[in-house]
């Protein structure tokens, strides 16, 4: 079993829906930004996948500005599906909701037919990959987009060094605290550090540098690349297939 498995637990799907999402700094600028990008390459955006979708927030965001688009929805863990399908139970004949596990190149027959795709977004799962498989991924990707179509990554990515790491952490800590005392919450600070600090699906990050993964979708053939949003290790980067 990987370590990425970890997400497949009932138990860990219900404590990121419930308690850390909702904390995660900047977020709704975040979805703001991924949804300008969006209509910027893609103004009448008919379709999209949602790689990794959790429960589907970013699909939502994408409706909430192009409520005439269908949504195909994709997760490995059958927990955060169900909620997907959840979110979306008033329209689910317009979406397809698939279990994939994108690990293997295989993964993309499952999606050709209904691609190809004007946009493809992923949030918070492409990290859980060794960065051999991310960069053949996003060459994958690239070959599902439609000409004009957008891939868009809100990533946890590595910070530059040690310091600056500890920085994000801080920052990270700080946020679930306010969202736990908001929410009625009685545990300290320091009872919320902890449980971050040695939350079980630590072990499943694999991050990269932001900067080095930008330079793979160039050189897989994305135009436009760049990191629109950074802040420690949250970034929001893709590109365009021409």
């Amino acid at each position: 079993m990987s370590k990425a498995d970890v997400w497949k637990t009932d138990k860990l799907t219900r404590r990121f829906l419930s308690g850390v999402r909702g904390a995660i700094p900047l977020a709704a600028e975040q979805l703001e930004l991924l949804v300008r990008l969006t209509a910027k390459a893609q103004p009448q955006l008919r379709n999209f996948l949602d790689l990794g979708c959790g429960d589907g927030i970013l699909g939502a965001a994408l409706l909430h500005r192009f409520p005439q688009a269908s949504g195909v929805f994709s997760d490995f863990s059958p927990p955060m599906l169900a909620a997907a399908k959840a979110r979306f139970a008033d329209s689910a004949e317009k979406h397809v909701f698939v279990e994939c596990d994108y690990g293997t190149p295989s993964w993309t027959k499952a999606f050709e037919r209904f691609g190809p795709y004007d946009a493809i977004v992923s949030g918070f799962s492409i990290h859980h990959q060794p960065d051999a498989r991310k960069r053949e991924l996003y060459a994958e990707i690239f070959g599902l987009l439609s000409p004009g179509g957008i891939f868009l990554n809100l990533e946890h990515v590595a910070s530059a060094t040690p310091w600056v790491e500890g920085a994000f952490d801080e920052l990270f800590v700080d946020s679930l605290y306010a969202f736990h005392k908001a929410n009625g919450g009685g545990r300290t600070r320091d009872e919320v550090g902890r449980e971050y600090y040695h939350r079980p699906d630590k072990a499943a990050n694999i991050l990269a540098p932001v900067e080095v993964q930008c330079q793979w979708l160039r050189e897989t053939g994305y135009q436009e690349v760049d990191c629109y949003f950074k802040v420690f290790e949250l970034a929001l980067f893709g590109g365009v297939r021409r």
